[in-house]
């Protein structure tokens, strides 16, 4: 079954590398300053893996994003990693896809974009690299940069915090809450 939602492809790590927001939480101790050797950083021998919690909020931050109006992909480059097995998993509605060994994510984002474009489905990629812009420019999709999706997740959660924030000060008791008419017929029953 085909959704109807347009397709929102993500390039994952280069989303990760293109912005202080995710690259911040990137495990230092391991190595992961730059972001350069993806595949040398995973292979921590106790199984530790440094992207695990800048990949948890790119996924998050993805789903808010698509919420409601893309059907979401998040893809990651595991053609390096010690371990073959990188399950295909959906948390917040957005399917997370890690490459084969051998392959590279380019290749799976390129074979979403293809497929969906073949069946007729409008496609967001977001990401700054040039050569899957380029293998997937003959199809026609748009495309926004990783910088430009990771800016306006910024701009929504700093929104959220403001709102939270605002909120938290607040006193709202019972009374507040109720709507004028309510009110009143509260206060006309205790003979107020």
């Amino acid at each position: 079954m085909t959704s109807s939602k347009p397709l929102l492809v993500v390039d994952g790590y280069n989303v990760i590398g293109a912005s202080p927001r995710y690259s911040a939480l990137i495990d230092e101790h391991a190595g992961a300053g730059a972001l350069a050797d993806v595949a040398s950083l995973s292979r921590d021998p106790y199984g530790h893996d440094p992207f695990d919690a800048a990949r948890t909020v790119l996924v998050a931050d993805v789903a808010t994003y698509a919420q409601g109006k893309y059907e979401a992909i998040v893809v990651f480059d595991a053609a390096g990693n010690l371990s073959e097995h990188r399950p295909t998993f959906v948390p917040g509605g957005v399917r997370v896809v890690f490459s084969r060994a051998g392959e590279s994510a380019d290749t799976v984002i390129e074979r979403h974009v293809v497929r969906a474009r073949t069946q007729g489905r409008d496609v967001l990629l977001v990401t700054s690299d040039n050569a899957i812009r380029a293998t997937v420019g003959g199809i026609p999709v748009t495309t926004i940069s990783s910088q430009l999706l990771a800016g306006d997740m910024q701009v929504a959660n700093d929104e959220v915090a403001l709102a939270h924030d605002d909120r938290s000060h607040m006193r709202m008791t019972v009374e507040d809450r109720l709507s004028p008419d309510s009110r009143a017929k509260l206060w006309e029953l205790l003979g107020r």
